[in-house]
C-alpha cells in the first residue's frame, strides 16, 4: 500500500494536476456560494470543459469542484441562512444564529477546520480500507437501506423544537410533498393536477431556497430589518474553547458521515441531519442547540465532508454511484474509457491513487483559501440590509433558474418562500419538513424495491435480514427511549416521595447557575484581554 500511496503523490503533485486541482476547488467554492447550483449541477456544467484533458487531470478538477462547492454552500448557509446545497441546511440552525450574534468568523472557521479534519482522516481510511468498505456496502440491499431511512426519520425528535408531535407532523408533511410526481411502483402520476412540470416531483433545491432564503427574508422584513452586525475583529477569531468544544463533535460527525457515505443512496444530506441529531443527544451543550452552538456547525459539516469521501468507495470499488454527484463522475469515468469496479485498483493504479491523494491536496487548498477569509466573509454582515436583501433575492432566483432554465422553478421558490414565512411566523420547525422532503423519495424507493423482492411479503423479508432488524431496533429506541425513560423516572420519583416539578425547578436553577458561570468566565476573559491591552499600551517597548 505504501508504494501505491507514493505513486499517488507522484501523480497528484505534478504541476498540471496541482493547477487544475486549485481551479476546481476555487470554481467549486464559487458555485457553492450561488444558492441552488450545488455540486452535481456544477460538475455537470463544467464536465464538457475537461474532455480535452488527461483523464486523471480531468477527474482531479471535477473532484475539486465537488468538494469546493460544499465549502461554498456552507458559507451562505451561515451568513444569510441560504444553504447552497441540501446538505448545508443543518448549518443554518446554529451557524446562522452564531452569525447573528457576531460570531460568523468562528462559525466559518470551524466549518472549514472540521471539514478538513474529517476529509483527512477519511481519505486515510480510503487508502487502507476502500475494498473492505466496498464489500460491506455490497451487503446492503434495499431492505437494509429502507431500515437506514427509517433510522433517519427517527431522528425527527431532535428537530422538533421541544414538540415531538408537531415535528412529526411537519416531517410527514415533507414526505407528503415528496410524494408528488410519478409513483415508483405503478408509474401513475400523483398530486400533479395535470401539470407536466410536477411529473418529476417537487425539486428539493427550489423548495429549500424558498423555505430558508425567501422565507427568512420575508420574516425579517415583517419584523423590521435587524441592524447590521458590528462585531469586533477578535470576535471573529476562533478561541481555544471553540476548538475544545468542536473536537468531539467533529469526530462524531466524521464517523456518521463516512458510514452513511459508503452506502449507495444515503448521501451527505442524511449524514448531516443524523450528525446534528447525535449532537442534540451527546453534546454537553445539547440543551442550547439551535441557539448558536459551535457543535451544531462542526458535527454536520464534518459529516458532510466524510460522506462525500465515503461516496467514492462504492463508486470506485463497485461501479455504483454513492450519490448524485458521484453518479455524474461515474459517467465521466465511462467517457474517458475507464470502467470502475473491483478491477479498477489493479488495472488503473496511477489514476485511482492519484485521485485519492488529490482529495487531500484539494481539502488542504480549500482550508488555505477559506480559513484566512472567514473574517473577511463575515464582514458581509456589516452591509445594510437594504443592500443585502436584494443580493439574497437575486442570487436565490438566479440559482433556482439555473437548475432547469425553467420559470416554473421561480414560481416554486415563491410558493415555498410564502410557506416558509408562514411557518416561521407560527414558530413551526422547518428542519423536520426538509428531513421529510429528503428522506421521502429515498424511503419510497427502498420500500418499493423491498416489497418487490419479498413478492409483497414486506414483513417476511425484513425479518430475514438481521442487519435491518438491528437498525430498526435502534430507530425504535431513539423514538421511544426518551418517553419511556421519562415515564420510568417519573414513577421512580413518585415512589420515592419526590415531586417531579420540584426536581425540574432545581435542574432549571442549576442550568441558570451554569449559564451565569459561563457569562462570568467570559467577562473575566474579556477583562484579562483588556488588562493585557492596557499593559501593552503602557509598555514603552510596545
Amino acid at each position: 500500500m505504501i508504494e501505491n500511496i507514493i505513486l499517488g503523490f507522484e501523480q497528484a503533485l505534478s504541476l498540471e494536476n496541482l493547477v487544475w486541482c486549485f481551479v476546481g476547488v476555487l470554481l467549486g467554492t464559487i458555485i457553492g456560494l450561488l444558492p441552488g447550483l450545488g455540486s452535481a449541477t456544477g460538475v455537470a456544467i463544467l464536465l464538457p470543459l475537461t474532455l480535452a484533458f488527461d483523464p486523471l487531470t480531468a477527474l482531479i478538477m471535477l473532484a475539486g469542484i465537488y468538494h469546493g462547492s460544499q465549502y461554498g454552500a456552507t458559507i451562505t448557509a451561515i451568513l444569510i441562512a441560504t444553504p447552497g446545497e441540501a446538505s448545508s441546511v443543518v448549518s443554518t440552525l446554529d451557524g446562522y444564529q452564531m452569525a447573528r450574534k457576531g460570531r460568523a468568523g468562528p462559525a466559518l472557521a470551524i466549518s472549514a477546520l472540521a471539514a478538513f479534519a474529517s476529509a483527512f482522516v477519511t481519505v486515510l481510511l480510503l487508502f487502507g480500507l476502500a475494498q473492505a468498505f466496498a464489500d460491506i456496502a455490497l451487503g446492503f440491499g434495499p431492505v437494509e437501506l429502507m431500515a437506514i431511512m427509517a433510522l433517519g426519520l427517527a431522528t425527527i425528535s431532535v428537530f422538533s423544537a421541544g414538540n415531538v408531535l408537531l415535528g412529526t407532523g411537519m416531517c410527514l408533511l415533507g414526505v407528503l410533498i415528496a410524494c408528488i410526481g410519478i409513483d415508483m411502483g405503478t408509474g401513475v402520476a400523483r398530486y400533479t393536477f395535470g401539470n407536466v412540470d410536477l411529473f418529476s416531483g417537487v425539486p428539493l433545491v427550489e423548495a429549500m431556497i424558498g423555505l430558508f432564503a425567501v422565507g427568512e427574508l420575508l420574516n425579517q422584513l415583517d419584523k423590521g430589518a435587524p441592524k447590521p452586525i458590528r462585531a469586533r475583529f477578535r470576535d471573529l477569531i476562533l478561541t481555544k474553547e471553540d476548538l475544545k468544544r468542536a473536537t468531539p463533535s467533529t469526530f462524531r460527525g466524521m464517523a456518521i458521515g463516512f458510514v452513511l457515505g459508503i452506502l449507495p443512496g444515503a448521501g451527505s444530506t442524511l449524514a448531516s441531519f443524523m450528525s446534528y441529531g447525535a449532537e442534540k443527544r451527546f453534546s454537553k451543550h445539547r440543551k442550547k442547540m439551535g441557539t448558536g452552538q459551535i457543535e451544531g456547525v462542526a458535527g454536520p459539516d464534518a459529516a458532510t465532508s466524510a460522506a462525500a469521501n465515503g461516496a467514492f468507495v462504492p463508486t470506485l470499488a463497485l461501479g455504483v454511484p454513492g450519490g448524485a454527484t458521484t453518479a455524474i463522475l461515474l459517467g465521466a469515468f465511462l467517457m474517458y474509457g475507464i470502467t470502475p469496479g473491483p478491477l479498477l485498483f489493479d488495472n488503473e493504479p496511477e489514476l485511482v491513487w492519484g485521485l485519492l491523494v488529490s482529495f487531500l491536496i484539494g481539502h488542504l487548498l480549500l482550508l488555505l483559501l477559506n480559513l484566512p477569509l472567514a473574517p473577511v466573509f463575515a464582514q458581509l454582515l456589516r452591509l445594510k440590509y437594504g443592500y443585502l436583501y436584494p443580493l439574497i433575492i437575486f442570487t436565490s432566483f438566479v440559482g433556482a433558474f439555473a437548475i432547469s432554465n425553467n420559470m416554473f422553478s421561480l414560481l416554486l421558490v415563491l410558493v415555498f418562500g410564502v410557506i416558509g414565512y408562514l411557518l416561521k411566523r407560527m414558530n413551526f420547525p422547518l428542519a423536520p419538513l426538509v428531513l421529510g422532503l429528503v428522506i421521502g423519495p429515498l424511503f419510497e424507493k427502498s420500500l418499493v424495491q423491498s416489497s418487490a423482492l419479498g413478492a409483497g411479503d414486506l414483513v417476511g423479508i425484513v425479518a430475514a435480514s438481521p442487519t435491518a432488524l438491528v437498525i430498526l431496533a435502534i430507530a425504535a429506541l431513539i423514538l421511544l427511549g426518551p418517553p419511556l425513560f421519562n415515564l420510568v423516572r417519573g414513577k421512580g420519583l413518585r415512589g420515592a416521595g419526590i415531586d417531579e416539578s420540584a426536581l425540574e425547578a432545581i435542574q432549571a436553577d442549576v442550568g441558570a447557575e451554569d449559564d451565569a458561570q459561563e457569562r462570568a468566565d467570559a467577562i473575566a476573559g474579556s477583562g484579562d484581554r483588556v488588562d493585557a491591552d492596557r499593559r501593552g499600551r503602557d509598555d514603552p517597548r510596545a
